[in-house]
């Protein structure tokens, strides 16, 4: 059984289509990425499986049902735009949206406490949130957001203004929910973070999905013979060459994407005789970031 089904939903204001038929169903157990650039409809489709926002058409199921009151303690919704009251002490705050989310005073108060020891939030217990960085708020919310420990977990952005410390912090939670049987969509502009965690991608762009499938599948499909090159030296001539499609320069690293039927190993024997300095050359995996590209920026505005 999916763990949530979007099944021909539509979504428009007025002449303006946000949401164009779109379609996906996200398996138990699994972590799920549905991505996109700004204004793709990532949050509006959002907001519609959370019933913050009614479809126009369309049906969406939640843990093999329409949405109702009941399964709203079985989810976990963190939303891009946060939403903290600012006056309000941590610990306090913590335990009432626990209440919020079915638990007892007590039971949210101490798993709270709980999270905010794992969190190493807990000497800012008794501290305003406004307080608090913006890093410190972005995880006191996704606290929040997991604390009723829900079957499905839906966030946007969650590592959104988090060092790369605490993002990979909230990595290895989101990692452990999965383990334990719970379903995360996770919708993130970072594409080397979804590589690394999603099972299973739906890239939507102007409302409508341009690829679905599971990662394994998706990279086999648009996989392409690329090299990797870290170099020191004047490496503007590999642009320039018969067998090279195109490159993406950062300094002395490079991307190079040969064509079709180039071989690697003529590349290799062109830049061991040039007067690069070579400190890697190595063949590489598309990058789901690449696939991003390729899809979205060759779509026509």
């Amino acid at each position: 059984m999916a763990a949530l089904l979007v099944d021909k939903v539509f979504k428009a204001y007025e002449d303006f289509k946000a949401v164009d038929g779109i379609s996906f169903a996200a398996e138990a157990g699994k972590l799920f990425g549905l991505l996109g650039p700004n204004g793709a409809g990532k949050t509006t489709t959002m907001r519609m499986i959370m019933n913050i926002i009614v479809p126009d058409s369309g049906r969406i199921e939640i843990l093999g049902k329409p949405f109702s009151p009941e399964l709203q303690n079985k989810i976990g919704y963190l939303p891009e735009e946060r939403g903290l009251y600012p006056k309000m002490k941590l610990l306090a705050h913590l335990q009432f949206l626990g209440e919020m989310k079915g638990l007892s005073g007590s039971a949210a108060r101490e798993k709270a406490a709980n999270w905010l020891e794992r969190f190493d939030l807990i000497s800012w217990a008794n501290k305003k949130i406004q307080d608090l960085s913006k890093g410190m708020q972005q995880k006191v919310q996704f606290i929040g957001t997991i604390m009723h420990d829900p079957d499905l977990l839906i966030v946007d952005e969650p590592f959104s203004g988090l060092d790369p410390i605490n993002v990979k912090f909230l990595k290895d939670i989101l990692l452990e929910m999965k383990s334990r049987g719970k379903t995360i969509i996770l919708s993130t502009h970072l594409m080397d973070q979804a590589e690394k965690l999603c099972d299973h991608i739906c890239l939507i762009n102007k409302g409508k999905v341009v690829l679905e499938g599971s990662l394994e599948t998706v990279k086999e499909k648009y996989s392409h013979n690329a090299i990797i090159l870290e170099y020191s030296g004047d490496a503007g001539f590999i642009s320039r060459l018969p067998m090279v499609q195109k490159t993406d320069e950062y300094g002395n690293y490079m991307e190079i994407r040969l064509k079709d039927q180039a071989d690697s190993q003529e590349l290799f024997k062109v830049v061991a005789a040039s007067e690069l300095r070579v400190k890697k050359f190595e063949t590489a995996e598309t990058s789901l970031n690449d696939i991003f590209i390729e899809i979205v920026g060759g779509q026509k505005p």
